[in-house]
């Protein structure tokens, strides 16, 4: 599609982009629904479960980048810790490192916006006050945000440089994951922090039951870690713009414009006895709460960035969000630009900044990655078994028919 139609799109932003199936052929990558079982996880990786690209789903119209995920971003790493432990610990670590600097002395600018605030995300007070980023961005559970925020500040003490340093702004967010965990055991540990930070890479990131995802629901299903990726034409400034997502949230499930979830059996039901307690079910399709993390390597400012990541919220919403009255639902967005960043103590050096008008382009691609992103991480993860009861993966031999079948535009 040529740019000017793109933006004339994107006047329409609150409707659902298009879709494109590829042949029938891909239905053999669908996998069978998952049997139940205390250890049913153990034995089950997302290995042979594909992306949403994998299976012919395609979600909007602006390229992706090269990986399809936030690393198409240059600089930017992802690392995570998933912590299986026993039948009751299904929780996680996941960092995001903007640059492989001195993210301290060498800060991003950044904008936190704050779509529904139940939520526990650390350090969002001096972003929005100071507009720049000090520290990676961790993403965990909600009880582990507190002790996964400590690990952090202790990993960035003990770095060469900081011995005189007297205040740190750790950013740490989280959804909840007390279903398919002990909550309230509380496991993250600073291993596990320093375990997400000191193997990030810039190559393919892993989606799914993994890192912070690794107990999250989302729609009833089985939610986790997502990335996509947008690489806006020459003609538009050539930026890319890269999203992760933390999903454990609700509503009724849209896929490219499609609902499905109307046509899906009820995920509390899903593979239970008629006489499981209601203790023992999952979480209420409507409850839950979203992470999201936006990166671009485009000249922006704080204030550019808080544009940019209020069009995230618009991808949540194409998914059939319901953003319920107990959902924590965060986007923070960040800029790897070299000549956008900061020295400690010291204002950004003259920036050529785009012009709002520039920004249009860049309100599209976070729409339509955010969105995919999200599909990635339903798409991925596999079925999970843990502290209270079986989350089971989306069904996508009952998925995937449907979107076959939805008119094309």
């Amino acid at each position: 599609m040529p740019l000017h139609k793109a933006m004339a799109t994107a006047s329409l932003l609150v409707v659902s982009m298009a879709v494109s199936i590829f042949p029938a052929s891909a239905q053999e990558n669908a996998p069978t629904r998952q049997p139940t079982g205390a250890a049913a996880d153990r034995d089950r990786t997302a290995s042979g479960r594909p992306r949403a690209r994998d299976a012919g789903v395609v979600i909007g119209t602006l390229p992706i980048g090269p990986r399809n995920a936030i690393v198409d971003v240059p600089g930017i790493a992802v690392g995570h810790a998933t912590i299986v432990e026993g039948d009751a610990i299904r929780t996680g670590v996941t960092a995001v490192i903007p640059h492989p600097g001195d993210l301290y002395r060498e800060r991003v600018p950044a904008a936190i916006h704050v779509a529904n605030g139940y939520g526990k995300l650390l350090g969002v007070t001096q972003v929005r006050e100071l507009g720049e980023l000090e520290t990676p961005i961790l993403l965990t559970g909600t009880l582990g945000v507190w002790k996964a925020a400590d690990a952090l500040v202790e990993w960035m003490l003990d770095k060469p440089g900081m011995a005189q340093v007297r205040s740190l702004n750790p950013v740490v967010g989280e959804t909840n994951d007390g279903f398919l965990s002990d909550i309230r055991a509380r496991p993250i540990r600073p291993g596990h922090v320093r375990q997400a930070l000191e193997t990030a890479s810039a190559d393919n990131v892993e989606e799914g039951a993994v890192g912070a995802g690794t107990g999250t629901v989302a729609f009833g299903w089985k939610g986790g870690i997502g990335t996509s990726s947008r690489r806006l034409p020459d003609d538009a400034g050539g930026h890319t713009v890269g999203v992760l997502v933390q999903s454990n949230y609700g509503g009724e499930l849209v896929i490219a414009g499609v609902p499905v979830g109307r046509a899906l059996p009820d995920p509390a039901g899903f593979g239970a006895s008629a006489g499981a307690a209601a203790a023992d079910r999952p979480p209420a399709a409507g409850d839950g709460s979203i992470m999201i993390v936006v990166a671009t390597d485009a000249p922006l400012d704080a204030r550019l960035l808080q544009r940019l990541a209020r069009r995230a919220v618009i991808g949540l919403a194409r998914t059939g969000a319901s953003m319920s009255n107990g959902s924590g639902d965060y986007v923070i967005a960040f800029s790897t630009a070299p000549e956008s960043r900061m020295q400690a103590g010291t204002r950004a050096h003259r920036l050529q900044l785009l012009s709002n008008d520039a920004m249009d382009a860049l309100f599209l691609a976070v729409a339509e990655a955010t969105e995919e992103a999200i599909v990635n991480s339903l798409f991925r993860a596999h079925t999970v078994t843990g502290h209270r009861g079986t989350i089971h993966a989306l069904p996508l031999e009952l998925v995937l028919p449907q979107l076959r079948a939805a008119p094309r535009p």
